[in-house]
């Protein structure tokens, strides 16, 4: 573990060392990194946001005020550019990052990143689209009726631990230990505060991003449904996407291979 000073003296912890390292940001909003341990990328470097992991807490976990911290990491490690790396809620801070510096930024690796930085609602249709594709999978009743609560206006915790089957392409052991990886739920609450960003500013600034994106979705998420993910892609002018087959919402456990062969540095 290294640890390093943000530029308003917050002292953040990171993991991984590398010469030519990937920047991993954490999702979750503001879960432990300690989740993406298992990512099957060579010379990965995981950032434990502030209050998060083993980095300190702080009184702003706004997310476009954490675009510096990712800056402090860079120049903490002498680095002239990155290949940074945000999964779900991470990957808005990526590309906030990278629009805030293009020129640190060598590649953009979005890992079934949330759209809602760029304004593309996920409606309750997209949703049941790809949940209803489950309907053979033995939780799938159960499941299927959490997600029918939500639906129609219970957003109670309990709900939304009953759809946690389909965030996941295999919902084995490996996929329920996840839940053990803590997150700062005071902080995720400030992480999309009002005033974070501006989508439709967002999509402009994206127009002109003169870096190579990989746009990663699950087939079968129900965060990011593949026709969404295309319409996300499409902002960037040098976007790949791919649509791991069977995956969900972490595609690095349901098929550790074919995901790492996506992610592959770009030519």
């Amino acid at each position: 573990m290294g640890t390093f000073t943000t530029s308003d003296g917050v002292g953040l912890a990171y993991h991984g060392e590398a010469d030519d390292p990937v920047i991993c940001v954490p999702g979750g909003p503001m879960q432990a990194s300690s989740y993406l341990g298992g990512l099957p990328i060579a010379d990965a470097i995981r950032l434990d946001l502030r209050g998060t992991g083993e980095s300190d807490e702080a009184g702003d976990y706004r997310v476009d005020r954490q675009v510096d911290d990712v800056e402090a990491l860079r120049r903490h490690l002498g680095l002239d550019r990155i290949r940074l790396f945000g999964h779900s809620a991470g990957g808005t801070l990526a590309v906030l990052y990278a629009t805030r510096y293009p020129r640190h930024v060598e590649e953009l690796l979005l890992v079934t990143p949330s759209p809602r930085v760029v304004g593309i609602e996920v409606t309750d249709a997209d949703r049941r689209e790809v949940a209803e594709k489950r309907h053979a999978e033995p939780w799938y009743e159960q499941a299927h009726a959490a997600f029918q609560q939500i639906w129609a206006g219970n957003f109670s915790a309990e709900a939304f631990k009953g759809i946690t089957p389909f965030l996941h392409g295999r919902w084995d052991a490996q996929a329920q230990e996840l839940d053990e990886h803590p997150r700062n739920d005071e902080a995720a609450g400030q992480y999309y505060a009002e005033g974070a960003f501006d989508p439709a500013q967002v999509r402009e600034q994206l127009e002109n991003l003169d870096v190579p994106t990989l746009l990663l979705a699950g087939e079968l998420d129900v965060s990011l449904p593949p026709r969404r993910a295309r319409e996300y892609a499409d902002l960037f002018p040098r976007a790949r996407l791919v649509v791991q087959h069977g995956a969900g919402h972490y595609p690095w456990l349901d098929d550790p291979e074919v995901f790492s062969a996506a992610v592959q540095r770009m030519p």
